[in-house]
């Protein structure tokens, strides 16, 4: 899939990091995104269906609906579950990249990082996808 043909929805409660990350996709490349504040936000823009989100990019340390939990919902939601979900958080200790894997998240990046990791990341979660789907 060619970056015009990906739309990001990037969750974060710090407006900073979300432009940062909004940055860095932009730098990347990547033009289509749309932001929330929280899972409950992020959760509430996805089953409107009203964006086209391919690829969620979600801090896990939120008040209110943390990153886990949207997480988790995307993956019990039928009509989400097959998006992919990449965490970005501060959290790097070894059980927290468990637990996210165990909920099903695609990838995993601790703050801060760069533009390579990110994309680096991005890359190898699609090309796994799509592996996965012609399999």
């Amino acid at each position: 899939m060619a970056a015009d043909d990906q739309y990001f929805l990037v969750v974060d409660d710090f407006s900073t990091m979300r432009r940062i990350v909004s940055g860095l996709l932009k730098e990347l490349e990547y033009t289509k995104m749309v932001e929330a504040d929280d899972g409950s936000s992020a959760l509430k823009i996805l089953e409107a269906g009203a964006l086209p989100v391919t690829f969620v990019l979600t801090d896990w340390n939120m008040p209110g609906m943390d990153g886990l939990t949207l997480l988790k919902k995307i993956r019990a939601t039928p009509s989400l579950a097959h998006l992919p979900v990449l965490m970005i958080t501060a959290e790097a200790k070894k059980e927290n990249i468990v637990m996210a894997a165990q909920s099903g998240a695609d990838g995993y990046i601790v703050k801060p990082f760069t533009a390579a990791t990110l994309k680096e990341k991005i890359e190898k979660i699609l090309a796994r996808r799509a592996t996965m789907a012609s399999a």
